[in-house]
């Protein structure tokens, strides 16, 4: 055991001034090559542009009006009225007209159940509460004015008529679909 320590520092020694003689003339080396490249790369930086001078605008309120006034809202207020009567001439619900006995059932409780041809006219035959009803194309059905614009064997279209955010009369299309039976 006391033979190995000396032999075991020795080893240690030796290989210590190893290493220190091979790391000298690499670093020098690398050096040079350091210094070298960042001589031959030089970034190129392309100039700043002038930036675009600001030229405030003056003005003027003779013989206009003030951006700010109940005025000019109003001007807008009346605008936006006569576009919205224009468009809800054209898409109105027909409140005067009678009211057909579907038309006070929601359409997602209605289920179209079979079609049929009657005097050459198609006829969709629709469920409600258990009871078999025969609409066909110019009916109403659904409690946002719905009207059947088309029957097929397989579905039935309607034009719906609803309100929007802005109370606003727009159509909207709905189909109901042949419901088939689960065996």
């Amino acid at each position: 055991m006391s033979a190995t320590r000396p032999i075991l520092a020795l080893t240690m020694v030796c290989s210590l001034l190893l290493l220190t003689a091979c790391g000298s003339s690499d670093h020098e080396e690398l050096q040079q090559w350091m210094s070298a490249q960042r001589d031959i790369t030089r970034p190129k930086v392309a100039p700043l542009q002038q930036p675009t001078k600001f030229t405030p605008q003056t003005y003027d309120q003779e013989g206009s009006i003030e951006p700010f006034s109940n005025q000019k809202l109003v001007q807008a207020l009346k605008r936006d009225s006569s576009q919205a009567t224009s468009n809800a001439a054209l898409i109105t619900p027909e409140l005067s007209r009678r009211k057909e006995p579907l038309e006070a059932t929601p359409l997602d409780s209605v289920a179209m159940v079979g079609s049929l041809t009657k005097a050459g006219r198609p006829v969709a035959l629709v469920r409600v509460d258990n009871l078999i009803y025969q609409v066909r194309v110019g009916n109403y059905l659904g409690q946002n004015y719905g009207r059947i614009t088309s029957v097929t064997e397989a579905s039935m279209v309607l034009r719906e008529i609803v309100q929007d955010a802005a109370g606003e009369w727009t159509e909207r299309p709905a189909t109901l679909q042949l419901l088939e039976e689960k065996k």
